[in-house]
């Protein structure tokens, strides 16, 4: 199936955000980003990146100065740090913001940044400080900016929710989940703008793209005017070739020489360490469970990591320090390893308490190990009938599925081919099935739009 030629015999083109993709430790946002963009890619649609990184006018050292900026700590600027009074700041905003293309022609070594930087054959650009700026300016006036690049655009799909229009193209914003609003106390966006800047990208956007069927009906449920815009494609991931082509033997062998442990001798628990990932619980239900099997941790720490880590916390709790050697945390670590990591494991524990799709599941589940998650928001979606579940509120709940899983060699085989099974379900080709349907019909929903709107300027003139 060629998906090149949507919407009635035109070619298209689309551009996506680097906003998340810019981070020198990616979020689930920056995984979405890059698979996206391969999906793309796969579909014969040339698809290019616009990034927010400080980058000159002067072409000469355009692309050197785009990789420092992207080669640095922070992907974009922080709120307060530029040097522009707000005055200034709001009047540079209300006009459409030119973006720069960033040369793609290998002067660069970039494959430095092959995890942050698609293969771009749409074109490559920035707008300094575009994301930042917009946000302040949203924040004062309640207005979206606009962005123009230099090469016609069809569709542009902004990977987050963010404030800016690129202009002459269709726009869809992707809402993964609307957590600061579902569980307020989990995170520490600021409600009154988030939920404003949500509810007008509502209004705006030609369309609203979601990851699963839960976070599709809590959109609707807070923005009931958008609900014939929402689309649910669900999302895909791959797994790098090089862990799926090693054999059993070799991913033992790894995991024992860089991290001194079992193969399929631990639990392993993945992702940013935040209140709605629920560690404290997992935590707690692991200490309770009296197991030489190994917990290890992997996630950078978040806002509200402290009291998620509260029973790690070894000089306030000193009863429990001769718990500590079977719990292990890694704060990050580069995905062909933590793919190896996941392959290696007894069970992969992820009792979230709100996801909007939960790629820690679908990741487990196409390496073949067994997933533990919890019964809410989408994560019953994602693991249908191939993850043992449990109350993610529940600690004995959480204790009792460890125990099975710890125990249960036929049950954990068992999950292994049914997750594999399931994965299937998400798997790239039906991801580029969904992404084509919706393209398509964004696009010629909007080419009669055009020929509506040409027809009404030809009647009046002629009138």
């Amino acid at each position: 199936m060629s998906y090149e030629t949507l919407g009635g015999g035109f070619t298209m083109r689309v551009l996506i955000d680097g906003f998340n993709l810019a981070l020198p430790r990616g979020t689930g946002v920056a995984t979405y980003g890059y698979q996206l963009a391969g999906a793309l890619k796969g579909m014969g649609v040339p698809v290019g990146g616009l990034y927010g990184l400080r980058a000159p006018f002067n072409p000469k050292l355009r692309d050197v100065m785009f990789y420092e900026a992207l080669g640095g700590e922070h992907e974009t600027r922080k709120p307060g740090r530029l040097s522009l009074s707000w005055v200034r700041e709001t009047t540079l905003m209300l006009r459409d913001r030119r973006a720069r293309a960033i040369p793609q022609d290998g002067r660069v070594l970039a494959r430095q940044f092959a995890h942050r930087l698609p293969e771009f054959d749409g074109g490559l650009y920035t707008a300094p400080d575009i994301f930042d700026l917009a946000g302040r300016n949203f924040a004062r006036l309640g207005l979206f900016s606009n962005v123009h690049v230099p090469a016609p655009v069809d569709v542009m799909h902004w990977t987050y929710p963010l404030p800016v229009n690129l202009s002459g193209a269709a726009n869809i914003h992707t809402m993964h989940d609307l957590v600061p609003l579902k569980l307020p106390y989990a995170s520490a966006d600021r409600k009154r703008y988030y939920y404003k800047l949500m509810r007008t990208v509502a209004r705006r956007a030609d369309r609203i793209v979601t990851v699963s069927e839960s976070s599709r009906r809590d959109i609707i449920e807070f923005f009931p005017f958008a609900e014939p815009k929402v689309v649910n494609t669900y999302q895909a991931v791959r797994v790098p070739d090089a862990v799926l082509a090693e054999s059993d033997d070799d991913v033992a062998a790894a995991i024992h020489s860089i991290f001194n442990l079992p193969f399929r001798g631990y639990f392993l628990f993945f992702g940013a360490i935040e209140p709605k990932k629920n560690v404290n619980r997992l935590i707690e239900a692991y200490l309770s469970l009296a197991t030489k099997t190994p917990l290890v941790i992997v996630g950078r720490r978040s806002w509200g990591a402290d009291e998620e880590l509260r029973l790690l916390q070894r000089d306030e709790v000193q009863p429990l320090k001769a718990t500590f050697k079977n719990i292990r945390r890694i704060d990050y670590l580069p995905r062909a390893l933590l793919m190896r990591l996941i392959r290696g494991a007894k069970a992969v524990t992820f009792p979230s308490i709100h996801e909007g799709f939960g790629l820690p599941v679908l990741e487990a589940m196409m390496l073949g190990t067994p997933v533990l998650t919890s019964n809410t928001s989408s994560l019953p979606e994602v693991g249908g009938d191939a993850a043992l579940y449990v109350d993610p509120y529940d600690p004995r709940s959480i204790r009792g599925g460890l125990a099975q899983l710890d125990r249960d060699a036929e049950l954990r085989a068992t999950l292994s081919a049914a997750g594999r099974v399931q994965a299937e379900r998400f798997s790239l080709a039906r991801y580029q099935e969904r992404l084509a349907r919706l393209y398509e019909e964004l696009l010629d929903e909007r080419a009669a739009a055009q020929f509506a709107a040409r027809r009404t300027d030809g009647v009046a003139a002629h009138a």
